[in-house]
């Protein structure tokens, strides 16, 4: 039977981790470790789950389903069209890439940059060049091993290592008491924050370019690819839980030292100042150039992918220039106006996000039972997005009065309960329309 080496194993498994590894992978653990301060431990076993786990499940998930567009299309046709392709433009054109070369620039560039420095014109240029070398690699999805496992994340790892070494050798100071967020319930705050990687996004997106990747190394038996690309995935969450724990580490230390640091991206840059003067402001430079790289290449290869499957002209050539042209433009908008609008939007996408990957790992119990997934799917759905409208102050008093009703809404799981009466309503219904679902799956 064909199977892959070892080596080419762990090399695709360590492609698939720099997909993922981009720029709020690189700022948010840290920040982390900075307010949790002493609650650190539940904060990242929280963390963890949702920015591990959770996209792992979800790797394996959509290799087992077929793809993403076959999962959703058991909750139903029109609603896979919608949410798939909501979904591919939150993680590529309109938040996560553009956030990919804003993060870089403000970490990258920034700091070497006089008071009197046009910085709207070194961003704009910075973005033109990030895009244009980002959209070229991407044109090239099935090597994608080659440029990113091979060459750039070993440089990324060794980079992240040396902080780490360093922090644990010198600390720059203590565990800090924990903020407001992380006194009462840490391990929730923690697994919310994990959302705003949008691992589970991208995990739901990523395993058709590992797949192209296998078969380009001689694998092409269809139940083998599946198998691989499941390895894969169990290879970059490892790696992603090292890597998370290591810069966890970093701001848990810093904690004491650096308390007026407002994200993740001082807490790093004030550490890395600390650890190696002006030669960490280089250090912190290579590795979020290089990892928020890698996620963008990833990024263009999966939205090109699947729009040019979707509508074939423009090609996929054109797609990837078109998506790498519109994230160059958003991009120079600036990182907190992005951040300020990326947590309403994944705060609704990602709960049903969860749901398909949890249905999907329990497909063989629930089979008999495929209205289970448009009840469980129209009910999440419907308490995310009037959870958002809430929390931006566009609902009404009544229906606010009936939110706080609801358990977990506080804590930002208020989307639980509907879900699990949709499950419900799904298994007390019976079976009605199953040949319709199954064409689907």
């Amino acid at each position: 039977m064909e199977r892959l080496g070892i080596r080419d194993r762990i090399l695709i498994g360590v492609t698939l981790f720099s997909m993922f590894f981009g720029a709020g992978n690189l700022i948010f653990p840290p920040f982390l470790g900075a307010q949790a301060g002493t609650a650190a431990l539940p904060s990242f076993a929280g963390f963890a789950a949702s920015a591990v786990g959770v996209p792992v499940l979800g790797v394996i998930a959509v290799t087992l389903s077929g793809g993403l567009p076959k999962l959703a299309s058991r909750v139903h046709p029109v609603f896979s069209a919608v949410y798939v392709a909501v979904l591919y433009l939150a993680i590529g054109p309109c938040l996560a890439i553009p956030r990919t070369a804003s993060t870089s620039f403000s970490m990258a560039v920034t700091p070497f940059l006089r008071g009197d420095a046009p910085s709207a014109l070194a961003q704009f240029a910075y973005s033109a060049v990030f895009f244009a070398a980002a959209a070229v690699i991407a044109l090239h999805p099935e090597r994608l091993t080659e440029y990113l496992g091979k060459k750039l994340t070993p440089i990324l790892l060794t980079l992240i290592v040396v902080l780490f070494a360093a922090s644990a050798a010198h600390p720059a100071g203590g565990a800090a008491a924990p903020a407001e967020a992380y006194g009462e319930l840490p391990l929730v705050q923690g697994f919310l924050y994990g959302y705003q990687t949008m691992d589970t996004l991208a995990a739901l997106n990523f395993g058709m370019i590992v797949a192209m990747n296998i078969q380009a190394r001689g694998i092409r038996e269809e139940k083998r690819v599946m198998a691989e690309t499941v390895s894969a995935g169990w290879i970059a969450g490892l790696l992603l839980l090292a890597v998370y724990a290591m810069l966890t580490y970093v701001g848990l230390v810093s904690g004491t030292a650096f308390p007026s640091a407002a994200n993740g991206t001082e807490v790093l840059t004030h550490t890395a100042g600390y650890l190696f003067g002006n030669v960490g402001t280089v250090i912190l430079a290579a590795i979020f150039v290089i990892a928020c790289f890698n996620t963008c290449v990833g990024l263009l290869s999966c939205c090109g992918n699947y729009f040019s499957g979707m509508w074939p002209r423009p090609g996929y050539r054109g797609w990837v220039f078109l998506f790498a042209l519109v994230s160059m433009v958003i991009s120079n908008v600036g990182l907190d106006a992005i951040l300020k609008v990326s947590e309403p939007v994944l705060n609704a996408i990602y709960p049903l996000a969860i749901l398909l990957i949890a249905l999907s790992c329990a497909h063989r119990l629930l089979a008999r039972f495929p209205l289970v997934y448009p009840w469980a799917a129209g009910f999440c759905a419907a308490a995310s997005i009037l959870t958002v409208l809430d929390r931006q102050g566009l609902s009404v008093p009544a229906l606010t009065a009936f939110l706080e009703k609801i358990p977990g809404h506080r804590a930002g799981f208020g989307w639980v309960l509907p879900t699990a009466a949709g499950i419900l309503i799904g298994l007390a219904v019976g079976t009605g329309k199953r040949k319709i679902i199954s064409h689907h799956r």
